[in-house]
């Protein structure tokens, strides 16, 4: 069943990309979605009945030198959870693009362009399928890079638009940034373990974490430098602070890209790594704190950008860039599940807001600026409908105080706002993560107002005709406002809600609820003593197992226990400094790993009442805001920005990231490139090959010329020269021997 579900998108990709003139555009289109509606058929089967995890193993995949590996499936629940989303999301979009993409004007008459949208659609979710079924290391690097190559693919997909090809390269080139952290990290993972199968990473982390590794001529921490360089490669895939400058111009692809790769999918691959690697995380607090406060700032900056942009996809955009923030601090502070809960309701209700976004769009003939629209509401009542939904999901609309009556964003967000309060104690990431909550808010809430209240703005002619989209577009929003409304309370309990079902939901032992109830010291003495303890007994997977000695260990696989590094890990621990008895154990028994003295979710439920209702608070400052600036009176806002001039063009100009990097990495670089091509290529290479072919030779070539005069006395005097040079060399030669 996991093996179809892979494979079934680059089916659909080979012969949509390639079979399409023998089956036509249509039957292009058929083939591809209907394979991904038995994807995501068989995904959420899965995620319904999963029991034990397991692994499939499709083939041998690489042998070199101690490198050998499986290419294998990895079925449990983090996989179940992602595959619904991945498949669900991408089946309904390409159901969407049916619809959206019937008559594109970015194409000339007669120019078949569907089959290879949507061979690049189904070729992008094998991709990421790849990624999230991953069982090593490598394995997940290969569908990094490819939705990479499909992302380039995608949002590049009107090539005519100088924007578009830009954005595409942009978001590339970003990208490459962050996947040169992530190469580090597993190339240094393997250093020290010999292995890039998880099971073995996995087992050797309490090693990792009493290692020292040299790196840029420095000593630091092996588990917490690993963990930082893989979690650089998520700040590029999930768009973090520094490194998201890509992911607003990614806006230029058409909008079921925008609802797939920047919604629920590729955006979300950094968190899907965070917390899949947990084992690793749990062991490297510096690193963990430094995700969450990054995550936090993430949030912030986003939010404050999203207050002002004016075009409805970019608000959205910078919308994903900030929840994406909640996430990584959730995953931050310890609270996997929370954050992969959030993941899993953000899928919903933001791609239906990308999805009704583009409803908006189709019906206003491809107009995107919110400063010409209004008073839509009557015109598209089944979009304003949808949107509606899934503002009041991603805005925090619930009953407070219940955890779990609201909709999916209320039970997601509030879980990791409280997660935040219990594993900062109230500190900057909380207060980051309320505010930002109060901004997202307000211009989700200023979408909305100006979208489809107040007066037509813009062209008379576009808002006459405005439509409402057809059915094979409607039907997506609806299933995906389904979701936005009932996910959070469904699944609370199961991802935040009781410990008890948290633990057993994700497969974790039970010891770790136990330690929980004991509470944070006789948890911490535990887990450390645990780790300290090199001739006792340590908790393993199942019960107690000795201690690894030197040079073993051992990992758990889904058929049982097999040897994972050899004694080079150990050889290259103590060539780094490493304690020579230090245990590695068993890999830890679960889809997520939550240590002993990890009790953040524990305390989240027992937050004080003032730091769970400060989201819901945040919640209606911000709508209330917005009813008074858009509803009440319009012209508080140009007032506003006319008053605070320089604030509002700092954050309309997104920070001045992009001219910051223009600056401090583009220019240089060009200059870079100037003084090769011109210096370099023109003067050196070229100047060098043009001198000789144009001076020093025609130089010999006058000199060679003048020798052929042409007279026989001329040569015979040049023989006799020659032959008394000859005569005297010999002479000299034979004289000294």
């Amino acid at each position: 069943m996991e093996t179809i579900i892979l494979f079934a998108p680059l089916v659909g990709a080979i012969i949509g990309g390639f079979g399409w003139k023998f089956i036509g555009e249509t039957g292009a289109q058929w083939v591809t979605t209907g394979l991904l509606f038995f994807a995501c058929l068989l995904s959420w089967i899965i995620f319904l009945t999963l029991g034990d995890p397991y692994t499939t193993t499709i083939f041998r995949f690489i042998e070199s030198g101690t490198l050998s590996t499986d290419w294998a499936i990895r079925v449990d629940r983090l996989t179940a959870i992602m595959l619904v989303v991945v498949t669900t999301v991408s089946a309904l979009v390409h159901l969407y693009s049916f619809g959206y993409m019937a008559h594109d004007p970015q194409w000339k008459a007669g120019e078949s362009y569907k089959p290879r949208f949507f061979a690049y659609l189904s070729f992008f979710t094998f991709a990421m399928l790849a990624l999230v079924t991953s069982d090593n290391l490598v394995q997940m690097f290969f569908g990094w890079e490819g939705v990479g190559v499909a992302s380039y693919l995608l949002i590049g997909f009107y090539y005519r638009k100088p924007t578009a090809n830009a954005a595409a390269m942009k978001a590339f080139i970003v990208n490459r940034v962050g996947d040169f952290g992530f190469a580090l990290g597993i190339f240094g993972l393997f250093y020290l373990t010999d292995s890039i199968a998880f099971d073995d990473v996995f087992a050797a982390a309490p090693a990792l974490a009493e290692t020292q590794l040299t790196f840029l001529w420095t000593d630091w921490n092996a588990a917490n430098l690993l963990a930082f360089l893989l979690f650089v490669g998520a700040m590029g895939k999930s768009a973090q602070l520094f490194l998201h400058t890509w992911l607003p111009d990614a806006m230029e692809g058409p909008t079921p890209v925008s609802a797939l790769i920047h919604a629920a999918t590729m955006v979300t691959a950094g968190v899907f790594l965070v917390c899949r690697m947990s084992p690793l995380m749990e062991y490297a607090p510096e690193a963990t704190t430094f995700i969450t406060y990054i995550g936090a700032m993430t949030a912030f900056v986003a939010a404050t950008i999203g207050l002002v942009q004016n075009d409805i996809k970019r608000v959205i955009a910078y919308s994903t860039m900030s929840q994406l923030g909640y996430m990584f601090v959730a995953a931050g502070v310890g609270v996997y599940s929370a954050a992969m809960f959030h993941l899993f309701t953000h899928a919903f209700f933001k791609a239906m807001l990308f999805l009704g976004a583009g409803s908006v769009i189709h019906a206003m003939h491809h107009e995107q600026d919110m400063r010409n629209y209004g008073g839509l509401k009557d015109k598209i009542p089944m979009t304003f409908a949808a949107m509606l939904i899934g503002t009041l999901a991603i805005t925090g609309v619930g009953i407070p105080l219940t955890g779990w009556l609201g909709f999916a964003g209320f039970v997601s967000k509030d879980a990791i706002i409280e997660s935040a309060y219990a594993g900062t104690d109230g500190g900057f990431a909380f207060w980051a993560l309320v505010v930002a909550a109060l901004f997202t808010s307000f211009y989700s809430w200023r979408l909305m107002f100006l979208t489809f209240w107040g007066k037509q703005r813009g062209d008379k002619h576009t808002h006459e005709h405005a439509h409402e989209s057809p059915r094979v577009m409607l039907i997506p929003l609806g299933v995906l406002a389904l979701g936005a409304t009932f996910a959070g309370m469904l699944w609370y309990s199961v991802f935040f809600g009781n410990h008890e079902k948290v633990l057993s939901w994700f497969g974790m032992p039970a010891h770790h609820a136990e330690a929980s109830e004991a509470g944070h010291d006789t948890a911490a003495a535990e887990g450390h003593g645990d780790a300290a303890a090199t001739t006792a007994e340590a908790p393993a997977a199942e019960g107690e197992a000795p201690a690894a000695t030197e040079g073993e260990a051992v990992a758990t696989e889904s058929h049982g226990e097999a040897p994972a590094a050899d004694g080079h890990r150990q050889a290259a621990a103590e060539a780094h400094g490493a304690t020579a008895d230090h245990g590695t154990g068993m890999a830890p028994e679960g889809a997520i790993f939550m240590a002993a003295d990890n009790t953040v979710m524990e305390d989240a439920h027992h937050a004080p009442v003032w730091a769970k209702l400060a989201p819901f608070v945040a919640m209606l400052i911000g709508l209330a805001t917005a009813y008074w600036f858009y509803i009440v009176d319009p012209t508080v806002p140009v007032r506003l920005a006319a008053s605070q001039r320089p604030l509002y063009l700092f954050l309309l100009n997104k920070w001045y990231f992009d001219e910051a990097y223009d600056f401090l990495f583009v220019r240089p670089a060009k200059a870079v490139g100037r003084l090769f091509w011109k210096r370099g290529d023109g003067n050196v290479i070229d100047g060098t090959i043009n001198g000789v072919a144009m001076g020093i030779i025609p130089f010999f070539t006058k000199l060679a010329g003048r020798a052929q005069s042409g007279y026989i006395f001329t040569y015979a005097f040049a023989m006799v020269i020659g032959i008394a040079i000859l005569v005297t060399w010999m002479s000299i030669l034979g004289g000294a021997h």
